[in-house]
């Protein structure tokens, strides 16, 4: 199961003071992740051979020697290996939108089965090579089942992990404060005070003052009574008897 990693452009200062923005090309030079993935399928493959996971039939049946199969792997680690990386054409959003798919949904939502029956069953899917259409596919039960549970995660797997500003334990203060460094979020609270609290926190003790110009003062014209509620209106209409 392939993992996918999201990793911030930026990180907030130890003191929380100010947002530490990436410079472009942050992460690593593509050359450089293409040998780290060589180095690390490479060694995955001799561990696997070691523990007598892989397989070898017909013409592979060579490298079940030792020997055979280190010249190979030795052959792997000389050519150059090619990782293909570059920006989303979406934009962050896009990117997202699809990994919660993966996170927040299951393999296939019920709307895209159309049949089960006599062992087959039919749903659809997005033809990306033919311009996005929507289109529909059957498979046996016994193959339908099979490429459906690829997608359940082994038993006791954490679906998704957070670090950093993210972590459970500082993301409700950390994560606030980076979006009101990054101007995504007002430093207010979410209640909105009235005028006249407004003008008391400011120092001015008297409310009658005009808020938005500090010269003016707020008069009085008239009161209106409170709109009576309809269980107090019931009350009033209805007719009580006296049981003395």
């Amino acid at each position: 199961m392939a993992g996918r990693t999201l990793i911030a452009g930026g990180a907030l200062a130890f003191d929380g003071s100010r947002w530490l923005a990436a410079p472009p090309h942050y992460l690593f030079p593509v050359r450089a992740l293409s040998q780290a993935f060589r180095q690390r399928y490479v060694e995955g493959l001799r561990h696997a051979w070691d523990q007598e996971e892989l397989l070898f039939p017909g013409r592979l049946a060579a490298l079940a020697v030792r020997a055979a199969f280190a010249a190979f792997l030795e052959s792997l680690a000389a050519k150059d290996w090619v990782v293909y990386s570059q920006p989303p054409f979406g934009g962050p959003a896009t990117v997202l939108e699809y990994l919660s798919r993966y996170t927040h949904r299951v393999a296939l939502s019920n709307s895209r089965l159309r049949a089960s029956e006599d062992g087959r069953v039919t749903f659809t899917y997005r033809d990306r090579r033919d311009h996005n259409r929507t289109k529909e596919l059957t498979l046996s039960a016994a193959e339908f089942i099979r490429r459906f549970l690829q997608h359940v995660t082994p038993p006791g797997l954490c679906r998704m992990r957070h670090y950093g500003f993210l972590s459970n334990r500082a993301k409700e203060q950390q994560l606030t404060r980076c979006r009101m460094l990054l101007g995504q979020l007002k430093a207010a609270t979410a209640t909105e005070p009235g005028p006249a609290t407004r003008l008391l926190l400011a120092g001015d003790s008297d409310p009658g003052r005009c808020p938005q110009c500090g010269q003016g003062r707020m008069v009085r014209i008239q009161h209106l009574p409170r709109e009576p509620r309809p269980e107090m209106l019931q009350a009033t209409s209805t007719p009580t008897a006296d049981s003395s």
